[in-house]
């Protein structure tokens, strides 16, 4: 209970330092795990929204939702695989690079500041810590080092 509950608070702080940094652009959370997934991915910043889906744990629905939303503002736009009419691909815009920076690089400068107190030697230990912890559980993503 105690190591859950700590880090469920932990998780609590950050997420009110996303939705401050996301609302100060006009996005959700959800709309910034869609662009910084996008980002991450590298050019030409495309995924399948499935593995959006997946990456992020958000449903069908949940999925189709965010990205209606995104690419009614024009920071991503979707096609169609030209080798199978079955793949679809969401693919940032220009302007969606831009965005997807400008409020990646909001929520790091925030998140920087609400670690800031914290000693280095205790946010390394912190790291590698959850970071064994994450493994243990058989979490796939940080085994490949995410």
């Amino acid at each position: 209970m105690e190591l859950g509950k700590r880090i469920h608070r932990l998780a609590g702080r950050l997420q009110e330092v996303v939705r401050a940094e996301t609302a100060a652009v006009g996005l959700t959370p959800a709309e910034f795990d869609v662009l910084s997934a996008l980002r991450r991915a590298g050019p030409p910043f495309a995924l399948k929204p499935s593995d959006l889906a997946s990456g992020l744990l958000l449903t069908s629905g949940g999925i189709s939702n965010v990205l209606r939303r995104l690419q009614q503002d024009g920071v991503i736009e979707r096609e169609a695989d030209s080798a199978d009419a079955r793949v679809a691909w969401v693919r940032l815009t220009p302007r969606g690079v831009t965005v997807a920076e400008r409020v990646v690089r909001a929520v790091t400068r925030a998140q920087a500041r609400l670690f800031a107190p914290v000693p280095e030697d205790l946010q390394r230990a912190a790291i590698g810590d959850l970071r064994q912890l994450l493994i243990e559980l058989g979490d796939e993503a940080v085994q490949e080092g995410v």
